[in-house]
């Protein structure tokens, strides 16, 4: 394997696009996709090719987590915009992070346990259309709409 220094000692090598796929478990074209979205970046070397400083690391791992508990990209995006560029996110920064999606995560927390508590009355609706939804369509206030199924939204 080649040697690219940016500074002193093995810590400052710069890693390849494969190197951070594989040390992160992120296919490199997620890697490319996270880039251009402006999560992540990179250098270019002499030869074109993408170099990463290791910081990308946790910077990756940070929107893996975020996205498993549903965290929308440019929520992630907004949130990794607050961080200093050129550091590895420390435990303080991702405390700052996960306090701002914490209201949101306990509304979905309520939202499924409220979904929980009631699935039972929707086993036989299907569309959940039908006047005594209590979830979806409470006094069957998608009927003015039209029939069938309205709502899209899981």
């Amino acid at each position: 394997m080649e040697s690219h220094d940016a500074g002193p000692g093995r810590f400052g090598r710069l890693l390849t696009v494969g190197e951070v796929a594989t040390r992160s478990g992120v296919a490199v074209s997620t890697l490319h996709f996270y880039e251009t979205k402006g999560l992540i970046g990179s250098i270019r070397s002499s030869g074109n090719q993408r170099r990463y400083a290791r910081e990308v690391l946790r910077r990756v791992a940070i929107i893996k987590v975020a996205q498993r508990v549903g965290i929308p990209l440019s929520e992630i995006q907004a949130a990794l915009s607050t961080l200093p560029q050129g550091r590895t996110p420390t435990a303080t920064d991702w405390k700052a992070l996960s306090e701002k999606w914490k209201d949101d995560l306990d509304a979905r927390i309520r939202h499924l346990q409220d979904l929980r508590d009631h699935l039972d009355g929707c086993i036989g609706c299907g569309c959940l259309s039908i006047e005594s939804c209590p979830l979806r369509n409470p006094w069957d206030m998608l009927s003015k709409q039209g029939p069938g199924p309205r709502l899209l939204d899981p």
